[in-house]
């Protein structure tokens, strides 16, 4: 009667698991930071450019501080600082003795990595010649459209318990830039562009109607958005996915082997 081989984790390879998970919150910790300090920079250094000109419709600061958040880059940088951190926070306290991390931040580092890749490929690719540059920061631009997409890439690929998310949380996900969109297009009507004085703010040329043609363009370019925001979200799930089932095979061979729990 033959014996089932059980595959043993080698000594090396849980070496390094757990030196991963020693070091990934402090990781979590200091790159959340850094994006914080980022869009501090970022903001510090445009409200103060626009608000000492002279025209009403560049220096009125509240429309500043409301157009500077209506940036999804800076949106999805603040998010994914407070899910880093958040993150971290739950890993150095009730995630010691935890299986998988919770739902919530499951949820919220797909969420999260989808929109930060997204925006790091569309500005990489299409918008890096596009930076205002009376406000234009390099290290902040670098950090918040390069460093953020990255580590979250190697967070997702390398943070310890990753939980099994259901397919259906590509809806949450889709969700958030259909949101941003349309909150954008309802807003831009009524606000001033304030580097040239124009109606109408819209914080990236693809969701201009003036410069895409009219709203046919721009509705083109939302559900191209859309498609590829859903495609990065269904291979961030499956990653995860495939490392929580990975990982629970490891700690319980004899369940991998029933097929399950």
């Amino acid at each position: 009667m033959s014996v089932p081989l059980r595959r043993v984790p080698s000594p090396a390879g849980s070496r390094s698991a757990r030196a991963i998970a020693t070091i990934w919150p402090y990781a979590r910790l200091a790159v959340g930071a850094v994006l914080l300090v980022a869009v501090a920079m970022q903001f510090q250094r445009t409200v103060s450019v626009y608000a000492a000109m002279p025209e009403p419709y560049a220096s009125h600061v509240p429309t500043l501080v409301a157009n500077f958040f209506s940036y999804f880059t800076n949106l999805a940088n603040i998010a994914t600082a407070a899910t880093l951190i958040a993150g971290a926070v739950w890993a150095l306290t009730r995630g010691r003795s935890a299986k998988h991390e919770p739902r919530w931040l499951a949820v919220a580092l797909v969420c999260t990595t989808s929109c930060m890749v997204v925006t790091g490929v569309v500005y990489n690719a299409l918008l890096r010649d596009t930076a205002d540059p009376l406000t234009f920061l390099r290290f902040s631009n670098e950090v918040v459209h390069v460093v953020g997409p990255l580590f979250l890439l190697a967070d997702l690929l390398l943070a310890p318990k990753r939980r099994t998310l259901a397919w259906r949380s590509i809806w949450v996900v889709v969700a958030i830039p259909i949101a941003w969109c349309a909150y954008t297009l309802v807003r831009a009507p009524f606000i001033i562009e304030p580097s040239t004085g124009f109606t109408g703010f819209y914080p990236y040329p693809f969701l201009n109607p003036r410069v895409q043609d009219g709203f046919a363009g721009v509705a083109a370019y939302i559900a191209v958005l859309s498609v590829v925001v859903a495609a990065v979200a269904v291979a961030v799930i499956a990653v995860s996915r495939a490392r929580a089932h990975r990982a629970d095979a490891e700690s319980d061979p004899d369940a991998a082997e029933r097929g399950g729990p």
